[in-house]
């Protein structure tokens, strides 16, 4: 069947069936939403009538789609001022600008080259931070989908393709994408008061459940190079309180991180003399490293890893604890991971190698296993140990994290949680980076196990709120 013929007949016959389809619409707008901040640069291919796309409120919002008839029924709506829609085929034409994301809303279904549309698309219009979204029909909805049709809820369908998420995720990885998040979404296509929101917030989320979503939804980035300038400089980031008696060594073994290592310490309202140490120190520091020292205005290690990340210069920047239980020296390997792409947001995580005898408490050891349990399902993305103090992000990455999360207020004292939920929002790729963990050489450490517990807690509820029950 002409495509083109058949989405032109839709454009003029689709009244009935958009009245009826008006809340299953609503709920992927949403979804996008959530994954696409305002102020974007978005491109849309098959975008139909620009609904989704002037729901998105882009920067730049780009819609193609084969149908002349629904371009022009796009260009007719009012709110299009920043949107801007154009007749074409993603197969034959390529749009040479890049965009911050890219959509495919249930258009893989009709493409009869799915393997190439998704290579050209990657190779004209992504560049490294690009995040494509796929929207498709689960296999499962088939039946019901075409017993719909008979009565005129669903438009009439041309012979398409059926795709299962795994025959998906396999097209992307062969045209050169990676899967960052693969899901179904919609358990209820409806809105039902109550209902809808059990179902397809809470419900859908969860095992044998979350395979029965009328919608597929993945998530995917570019397999290719961050095309950074080689060697990009590093800050690290070093809150301390009450460490005096780790200045030095934290001096001494930081290495040496692209052109330009920055390191900066944060005081922390120390009883102990970590402030006059770091003041002698940094005088008589003869090192490669730039250095500085700053105090923190306000309490808590989030408050000195943001005062930290404000003073500092490098294009990478990372938090090393200082007590140094997870050795400065593997800094090199969240470094590599971050340049090399293999990595977006680099976890440490010091639940792989053994450890030394002193270096965690059993029960701490087991609230950790529980809480990165927890937080994997949360994320989305397997995290091994949610509270290794060692992370590191791109600043670009780190500028857009705290816009996402701004509206949260300071929710989080440790900074943990705002730099792994703040990744999610990004849909960054997150990666653990195996650290050996040490015992302390000098002074106590300053997590209290029930307190902070209990606080990690509320953490992990806060997650499932506003990040996976949507």
């Amino acid at each position: 069947m002409d495509l083109r013929r058949h989405f032109n007949w839709v454009a003029q016959t689709d009244e009935r069936a958009r009245r009826f389809q008006a809340g299953f619409h609503r709920q992927l707008i949403k979804l996008y939403r959530f994954h696409i901040a305002e102020g974007s640069r978005v491109l849309e291919w098959g975008c139909g009538a620009g609904e989704l796309l002037r729901s998105l409120r882009p920067s730049h919002g780009v819609g193609i789609d084969i149908s002349d008839a629904m371009i022009a029924r796009a260009q007719a709506e009012k709110d299009t001022a920043m949107c801007e829609y154009r007749e074409g085929n993603v197969l034959t034409l390529s749009v040479a600008e890049t965009f911050d994301h890219i959509i495919m809303d249930y258009l893989t279904g009709y493409l009869p080259d799915i393997q190439t549309a998704l290579e050209k698309v990657r190779n004209s219009s992504a560049h490294a931070r690009t995040r494509l979204h796929i929207t498709s029909l689960n296999t499962l909805w088939r039946l019901p989908l075409r017993w719909a049709q008979c009565f005129g809820f669903v438009v009439k369908q041309p012979p398409s393709n059926w795709l299962s998420s795994q025959d998906l995720i396999n097209l992307l990885e062969l045209s050169g994408w990676e899967v960052l998040r693969s899901q179904t979404e919609q358990l209820i296509p409806w809105d039902i008061p109550v209902i809808s929101a059990f179902f397809n917030r809470f419900l859908v989320k969860l095992p044998f459940f979350r395979h029965f979503g009328i919608s597929l939804h993945l998530i995917a980035r570019p397999k290719m190079s961050l095309a950074l300038k080689e060697s990009p400089s590093c800050s690290v980031v070093v809150p301390a309180r009450n460490e005096a008696g780790n200045i030095s060594a934290a001096l001494e073994r930081i290495p040496h991180l692209g052109l330009q290592t920055e390191i900066i310490f944060v005081e922390g309202n120390s009883k102990d003399d970590t402030w006059g140490t770091i003041q002698r120190e940094l005088s008589k520091y003869q090192g490669p490293h730039r250095v500085k020292a700053v105090k923190q205005p306000g309490k808590g290690k989030w408050d000195a890893v943001r005062t930290g990340f404000e003073h500092a210069s490098g294009e990478v920047l990372v938090i090393q604890d200082a007590d140094l239980t997870a050795p400065p020296e593997d800094l090199e390997k969240f470094y590599e991971a971050i340049v090399s792409g293999a990595a977006e947001f680099a976890n440490g995580s010091r639940l792989v190698y053994p450890m030394e005898s002193e270096a965690m408490k059993f029960l701490n050891l087991m609230g950790n296993k529980t809480f990165a349990i927890a937080l994997s399902f949360v994320l989305g993305q397997p995290v091994k140990d949610s509270l290794c103090g060692t992370k590191m992000i791109l600043r670009s990455d780190y500028n857009r994290l705290i816009k996402r999360i701004e509206v949260w207020g300071d929710f989080d004292p440790f900074g943990d949680y705002n730099l792994l939920f703040g990744a999610s929002l990004l849909d960054l790729k997150i990666r653990d980076i195996p650290v050996r963990y040490k015992d302390r050489t000098y002074g106590e450490t300053n997590i209290s196990r029930f307190s902070h517990g209990w606080m990690l807690i509320k953490m992990i509820v806060f997650g499932l709120c506003r990040l996976k029950f949507i």
